[in-house]
């Protein structure tokens, strides 16, 4: 145990700090990583009290643009939604950051990796299966598991106040117990105040949003340009302005979803470990994302392959919040959904007022629709007596049915 190498997933919030110090003390040599995946985070405030605590080294990884162009867009390709409302922000950040800590891992010729992620959540599954897909041989210390670090620490009540007594600085007191988890996607916020489901939230606590009766009072129009599924531009109507590049337009509409409330949501979700857990989400970008890609998708997707994308959104959805991104299935499954994009190309309307993000036109090169065989007032080449045997046809096995049950 003594000096060896052990790379901690470093947030520099209340878990990892008290976690920072306990292997520290125990004789570890910790390489502290930091991932930027878009917190407000001072990270050279969060470097200088790494070293203090004991890490003899401090890596900051900015993750990004990766992060956007490789795990935010793929997901919202596939319309994925958690049990009908999570998009997904913490789900897909996970995979990536454990990633770069296998890589860090690798370089520094370490074989022990750790995490700041309790024994009942989600994240300890998502940060694990990635090491073991990654880094079969890696050897895993997860403080939340030890029994040693249980008898220390009963909870988070706990640690703040070792925190206190030890003068370590932490961003959460007693009088806002509650835990965020913050990049590019979405802000979560869970436990303390939030783990009763019927206490309502505090408004003060969102980060990247006002509540839709704060909001502005007036319209935000913008158009969304897609090509192959993946957003690439952002004409915000608004203010004449024109954005591009991933991270920029995820960036914007962050901005312009939060000022205008949309993506607020509050939940009751099943853990992949057995637990219900009550988390509140704010998802401004993602939230209008996903809903002008889904309705570009009618526009340009052909039928059945946009029912079975439906079928399998879930599935996926799942996967990625269970924590298995690197996995065969999800390779397939990507696959799938990469060859549904080839021709989701187009422009989507968008009104965004007070919570709603309104779709208002989507046009489209390779649009499928027909005004004309849409229309009531031309045939357009749909013969309407055609109709006649298409019904009685699907109606063979109904009537079966009917006359079965009424013997």
């Amino acid at each position: 145990m003594s000096g060896e190498k052990l790379v901690l997933a470093y947030s520099g919030g209340l878990d990892t700090s008290i976690i920072l110090k306990w292997l520290s003390e125990k004789g570890y040599d910790i390489i502290a990583y930091l991932a930027d995946v878009g917190q407000e985070e001072d990270f050279k405030a969060a470097k200088e009290k790494a070293l203090k605590l004991g890490a003899s080294k401090v890596y900051i990884e900015d993750l990004k643009k990766e992060f956007v162009q490789e795990y935010i867009f793929k997901a919202l390709k596939a319309n994925c939604l958690y049990e009908g409302n999570y998009l997904l922000g913490t789900s897909l950040a996970r995979p990536l950051i454990a990633k770069k800590q296998v890589e860090i891992a690798r370089k520094e010729n370490a074989r022990i990796l750790s995490h700041g992620a309790t024994g009942k959540g989600n994240d300890q599954v998502r940060f694990e299966l990635t090491y073991l897909a990654l880094m079969p041989e890696a050897k895993i210390i997860a403080p939340w598991k030890e029994k040693e670090f249980l008898e220390k620490f009963k909870g988070r009540q706990d640690m703040i106040k070792y925190a206190e007594e030890k003068g370590i600085p932490i961003p959460v007191t007693q009088k806002k117990p509650y835990s965020t988890d913050e990049n590019l996607m979405h802000t979560s916020f869970e436990s303390g105040m939030l783990e009763d489901p019927a206490v309502t939230p505090d408004n003060s606590m969102f980060k990247k949003s006002v509540v839709p009766q704060k909001a502005k009072d007036s319209e935000t129009k913008i158009e969304i340009v897609f090509k192959k599924g993946t957003p690439i531009l952002v004409n915000d109507l608004s203010n004449a302005k024109k954005i591009s590049g991933a991270l920029e337009i995820v960036k914007h509409l962050n901005k312009i979803g939060g000022e205008n409330g949309v993506g607020i949501v509050d939940m009751v979700e099943n853990r992949f470990v057995g637990i219900k857990s009550r988390g509140v989400y704010e998802t401004p970008g993602g939230t209008i994302l996903l809903r002008a890609h889904r309705d570009l998708e009618g526009l340009t997707l052909d039928r059945e392959v946009a029912h079975l994308k439906d079928m399998l959104m879930p599935k996926i959805a799942e996967l990625i919040y269970n924590g298995f991104w690197f996995s065969p299935e999800m390779e397939f499954l990507n696959s799938a959904i990469e060859k549904s994009q080839e021709h989701v190309n187009g422009t989507v309307k968008m009104t965004l007022y007070k919570g709603n993000a309104i779709v208002t036109g989507r046009s489209s090169e390779d649009s499928l629709y027909s005004q004309k065989q849409s229309s009531m007032d031309e045939e357009g080449g749909f013969d309407q007596q055609d109709s006649k045997g298409f019904i009685k046809i699907n109606a063979i096995r109904l009537q079966a049915h009917q006359k079965r049950e009424q013997k």
